[in-house]
């Protein structure tokens, strides 16, 4: 399978930035996959059971990063 990357960076708000993660949230626990779409095609990503998350969080004079990483 070739690998297929999409990266995507835009500006919202923090309340729509919590909504998005609860509708992450919601998929993973009730469809056990994630779903999105992005330049017209959907796509469909089954989740296992198990997997491995990884949370950093980075505070810097230029700003702060926390980034949720999630791998299977």
């Amino acid at each position: 399978m070739d690998l297929i990357e999409i990266e995507t960076k835009r500006q919202v708000s923090r309340e729509e930035a919590a909504d998005w993660l609860r509708k992450l949230a919601d998929s993973l626990s009730r469809h056990n996959d994630i779903e999105f779409e992005r330049e017209g095609v959907r796509y469909e990503i089954a989740v296992p059971d198990q997997l491995e998350m990884e949370l950093e969080l980075e505070i810097g004079d230029d700003g702060t990063s926390f980034e949720i990483e999630l791998n299977w």
